[in-house]
């Protein structure tokens, strides 16, 4: 009987202990990826006209549409990235970008280029 018992506890303990964790539980938030329509199409809006938007008036490469940007996302964000007074500096006669707007593109790079 005695040994019934101390089975039956230590069973009981294992049980009991098998299900604490000491590490703590989190919730992985899963952040947004940008895409061209919801956060690019705004940006380059804003910061691309009159010169790569043609109902603008712009005159270079436009940039208004998705396949153009895809196309050309590393050249954007090589070009922006540069200081003023630099050749090729964009957006020409204009500050330089803010470094969260370039922010932007990178992500949007990052996250796949996604259109929609």
């Amino acid at each position: 009987m005695k040994k019934f018992f101390v089975i039956a506890i230590t069973g009981f303990t294992i049980i009991l202990l098998s299900n604490c964790s000491s590490a703590k539980k989190t919730t992985k938030v899963e952040v947004p990826k940008l895409t061209y329509e919801t956060n690019m199409t705004a940006t380059i809006m804003s910061n691309c006209t009159p010169c790569h938007i043609p109902s603008k008036g712009g005159n270079k490469k436009a940039y208004d549409n998705y396949a153009n940007v895809k196309t050309d996302i590393d050249e954007m964000i090589r070009r922006i990235e540069l200081n003023p007074g630099d050749r090729g500096f964009m957006p020409f006669k204009k500050a330089k970008l803010s470094d969260s707007t370039i922010a932007v593109f990178k992500q949007w790079k990052a996250d796949g280029m996604l259109e929609k």
